[in-house]
């Protein structure tokens, strides 16, 4: 059943016998701004040549307009749907103006000339892409970022329904790129251009793109809008990165921020040693972005759902003990905290402020270290617990029996990461 403009059913396409994609499927809404990811190798680029013919697939069908592709004759094939590929090789000594004409051709009959109409689309399309000042130079004697730019004037001057271009801001600066992408955008929301785009930047592919497809050695491994395909969990799965993934301060779309595999987490072997970390209110954000950046294992609990801090761990792809918002710590998630502190090597306390819905928190610490002292229990204590006891002072006198059991109290993030770098487990 066909859902969209374009409709790619179960594709297997191999060259010669290594198989490229296996059993790919996806489906475009007209209007959409889909943007294919994934790395090098993994078929981006081949699912492109599948759609418009340059590859037939060894199985399965793509769907264009309610159309078989293979039923659609190569002339209305090219009004439909225009290709901008990561390269075009042109050696003639064509105009600008001419190349972008050039477009028009799968809408004129035999030996006819361009109209007035003809001239004015490719004029059009020349100011959309900024090459209109270039009309009458060669098309031999421009950059490379030039030429891609010409090359997309051409396929906007095609009236297709749908586009595909295969990174086409791979050649262009900066300014270039966010006006190829920002004008992509426009023009699937206001004049229903389908786009297909294989993007090479997952930042530039969350912030344009209403939907991703994300590949994986030929398979999808996910697709959806970039809050679900974007996640930390995901790019380390397919692109073996670790990263944090944000919200932009701006429109709020997922953000990835790449971490760097330091000397720190490589000699001592961090990954080896598992943190649990009890946070809560935002005490416990940069504390647990420092610990995956320098590789340990982190889980985190009990969180409410919507906290400050359950979002950077869940941007993190920290494991969560997590409650529902506004909602004090059940016995459920008191025990399941209790576990996750069993099998961790480490437990930190973080600076949190205290109240009658989190106090079980506090509780578990005390609980976990009176039963097992020889579990390494670091408190963070960057303000008073006097500061930050909304609980009539239960909250301070369950912190008071555990310091008097002599936890390594340290009062910056730096001391934290200290204390672990000295530890061999």
């Amino acid at each position: 059943m066909c859902t969209g403009v374009l409709d790619v059913h179960e594709i297997f396409c191999s060259y010669g016998n290594t198989p490229i994609l296996k059993g790919v499927n996806f489906s475009i809404p007209k209007g959409n701004f889909l943007g294919i990811i994934g790395p090098n190798g993994s078929g981006k680029s081949t699912i492109l040549k599948t759609i418009s013919r340059v590859l037939t697939p060894a199985s399965g069908k793509v769907i264009l307009l309610d159309q078989d592709i293979n039923s659609i004759t190569r002339v209305e094939m090219s009004r439909r749907l225009a290709v901008v590929p990561q390269e075009t090789r042109i050696d003639f000594d064509f105009t600008v103006e001419e190349i972008v004409l050039m477009g028009r051709l799968p809408h004129l009959g035999k030996f006819k000339k361009e109209s007035q109409r003809d001239f004015d689309l490719a004029r059009e399309a020349m100011e959309l892409t900024g090459t209109l000042h270039l009309a009458h130079r060669k098309i031999t004697e421009l950059s490379g970022g030039e030429k891609q730019r010409v090359i997309i004037a051409r396929a906007l001057t095609q009236e297709p329904e749908v586009i595909l271009l295969d990174e086409p801001t791979s050649h262009l600066d900066i300014n270039y790129q966010t006006e190829v992408l920002d004008l992509m955008k426009k023009l699937s929301r206001e004049n229903q251009l389908t786009v297909v785009m294989v993007l090479h930047d997952l930042n530039m592919a969350a912030q344009y793109c209403d939907y991703l497809v994300l590949l994986s050695r030929g398979k999808v491994f996910a697709q959806g809008s970039p809050q679900e395909v974007m996640t930390a969990p995901n790019i380390k799965a397919v692109y073996n990165s670790d990263v944090i993934i944000t919200n932009h301060p701006v429109n709020n779309r997922p953000m990835l921020i790449h971490l760097s595999k330091t000397d720190n987490s490589s000699s001592k072997k961090t990954d080896n040693i598992s943190i649990h970390v009890v946070g809560g209110g935002g005490a416990s954000s940069l504390l647990l972005q420092e610990l995956v950046t320098f590789g340990y294992k982190v889980t985190c609990g009990v969180l409410n759902v919507g906290d400050s801090d359950w979002e950077k761990a869940r941007a993190l792809g920290i494991e969560i003990v997590a409650a529902p918002p506004f909602s004090a710590i059940s016995e459920t998630c008191y025990q399941k905290n209790l576990e996750f502190m069993k099998e961790a090597d480490v437990v930190i306390l973080a600076s949190i402020p205290f109240g009658s819905g989190n106090l079980k928190n506090l509780e578990a610490v005390l609980e976990i270290n009176s039963k097992n002292n020889s579990r390494s229990l670091i408190v963070l204590e960057e303000d008073d617990i006097s500061k930050r006891d909304y609980t009539g002072g239960k909250a301070s006198d369950i912190y008071h029996k555990l310091i008097k059991a002599k936890p390594s109290v340290v009062h910056s993030i730096k001391e934290v990461t200290t204390i672990l770098g000295e530890m061999t487990l």
